[in-house]
């Protein structure tokens, strides 16, 4: 099975924690030259440490916001001028607040929007070019299990999701031609800040501790705990590779088995 990665150049966004990081730390693993990128520079220094580069890559890094997709669209066209190949581009940014669906406010789904579809978007346009000359590439987002099955409590982020999702999948139809494969990775409760988030929101609607929380939570799913952000970086990072050139157009769940539908 030809795993290997050495010679490609693979951008992750969201690079410094939680799944971002993971899959990151897998990628490099397999040989691949990292472009990190996140917000806060210290973290990315950090995690730029921890990467492997026993099979000669040079690794980098990009500050940027995804709460200001102008300036992340700035920071990567800025960096392709200097460095233009780019094989793999991992879609990874954190979730709206949660919060009822009838409460939300119209900006909540404008921005996520913007952080969400509309960047993906915009990014994928930068680095497709090189894909396309180089004749490989691999586009994955990482979404959530909401695009199977709603998640309670998440309704701007179910929306968005779902937005993502289908422009993914129209996305992998028009380039696949190109060695170019889309794919989308669908992460179940993982333990990440995100998942920390929803059990103080859960906990605290319904009177129980975040303890009791997580023991209800887990004991809906079939493997009865939850993901580790590894487990899903390790998915994210098969997609990536030669093996997997005829996987496009998917949702994966890595999640346990709960999500309720094929």
């Amino acid at each position: 099975m030809n795993l290997t990665l050495i010679g490609k150049t693979a951008l992750v966004c969201g690079s410094t924690q939680g799944i971002g990081r993971a899959a990151a730390i897998e990628l490099a693993l397999l040989g691949a030259t990292l472009v990190l990128m996140a917000r806060n520079e210290e973290t990315l220094k950090a995690t730029l440490a921890d990467l492997d580069t026993t099979q000669g890559q040079r690794h980098r890094y990009l500050v940027a916001d995804f709460s200001h997709p102008g300036a992340v669209i700035t920071a990567v066209t800025q960096h392709l001028a200097q460095f233009p190949e780019v094989h793999i581009l991992i879609n990874n940014t954190g979730g709206p607040a949660g919060g009822p669906l009838i409460d939300a406010k119209t900006d909540e789904f404008i921005q996520t929007f913007h952080n969400h579809l509309l960047t993906n978007q915009a990014l994928v346009q930068a680095v497709f070019p090189a894909m396309k000359k180089a004749g490989f590439g691999r586009i994955v987002n990482v979404i959530s299990t909401s695009v199977k099955q709603p998640i309670a409590g998440l309704g701007v982020s179910n929306t968005i999701r779902g937005a993502v999702a289908q422009w993914a999948k129209t996305l992998s139809l028009e380039i696949a031609h190109f060695g170019i494969t889309v794919n989308n990775v669908l992460p179940g409760y993982t333990r990440t800040a995100r998942l920390a988030a929803v059990l103080s929101m859960r906990a605290k609607a319904s009177g129980k501790t975040e303890d009791e929380t997580a023991e209800q939570m887990e004991a809906e799913i079939p493997t009865k705990r939850f993901v580790t952000p590894e487990e899903v970086g390790a998915a994210i990072a098969f997609l990536c590779t030669p093996a997997a050139a005829s996987i496009n157009g998917i949702n994966l769940p890595v999640d346990g088995g709960k999500t309720g539908s094929l």
